[in-house]
């Protein structure tokens, strides 16, 4: 989990810093108003002259968000729970408006005035990555092994009592499984490469485990796809005849979300104390 904090300087002390949501071209104070942030209460924006970006923030308690308190509240699974759903409620409804760079989770900073001088100095980064999710929306595609529908390999007839016929059909049994398994990879790494000549761009991430996806078969592919929303027929409907091409595996396909696989990710520790991008 990634996260970011700012340190205050030596002798102030601050009560609420700043979480930032996302980062937009522009935003209507008047949808703002509708949107609820880690409080609570509306988000808002935060601009500068220089760098022509808005930041959307959330009023943050520093007795909650702030450097020791955060990383404590980080090893609470329900209230990381419920803090993500926050934070990607809000950036989801940014993302209806038009293109948004998501924030990593837990992005604080100590007020407004370090989040303005973050987007002046990521400004380029920031407007090209901005032109690149402009018109365009990431899609999910997951795909679900489907047992028994690669053929399981004929046993030869022999001679022998129950326990040998028993060994046999186990033997058989566990051969169909492995070749289920392995038919399905293959049909998941092509249904990905297909996908990927539609999309502008695409990525593959580790496959869910079934606690958190919910089916009832194991995930072998979990895809995301950056797709031109002229070209979003034509993918979804490459998403269905790969499904009737590939019946070892079934797909399902998700979004649009927010641009998140899309967004470049630099690697840093936990809580550690520097600009967001």
């Amino acid at each position: 989990m990634s996260s970011t904090v700012e340190v205050p300087a030596a002798g102030s002390a601050p009560v609420a810093g700043a979480w930032l949501h996302g980062v937009v071209r522009d935003a209507d104070p008047a949808a703002l108003t509708a949107i609820a942030g880690m409080d609570g209460a509306p988000v808002r924006a935060v601009s500068t002259s220089t760098s022509g970006l808005v930041g959307v923030v959330s009023t943050a308690p520093l007795d909650e968000y702030g450097e020791q308190p955060l990383r404590r509240n980080l090893e609470d699974l329900a209230w990381l729970e419920r803090a993500a759903r926050a934070h990607h409620g809000v950036v989801e409804a940014l993302a209806r408006r038009g293109p948004v760079v998501p924030a990593r989770l837990a992005t604080v900073h100590t007020d407004d005035g370090r989040v303005a001088r973050s987007l002046a100095a990521c400004r380029t980064e920031l407007e090209a990555t901005l032109d690149r999710l402009t018109g365009r929306g990431e899609w999910g595609v997951k795909g679900y092994l489907v047992p028994g529908v690669a053929p399981a390999s004929a046993e030869p007839v022999g001679a022998g009592g129950v326990g040998t016929a028993y060994l046999r059909r186990r033997r058989a049994q566990l051969t169909a499984r492995e070749e289920g398994q392995q038919a399905a990879g293959a049909a998941a790494d092509t249904v990905h490469a297909a996908l990927c000549e539609l999309a502008v761009a695409g990525r593959r991430h580790a496959p869910q485990d079934r606690r958190l996806s919910g089916a009832s078969t194991p995930m072998v592919l979990n895809g995301a796809y950056l797709v031109d929303l002229a070209a979003l027929p034509g993918f979804t409907e490459l998403v269905g005849a790969l499904g009737s091409r590939h019946p070892e595996i079934r797909l399902e396909l998700t979004g649009p979300w927010p641009a998140y696989s899309f967004v470049a990710e630099r690697p840093e520790p936990a809580l550690t104390v520097r600009e967001p991008w």
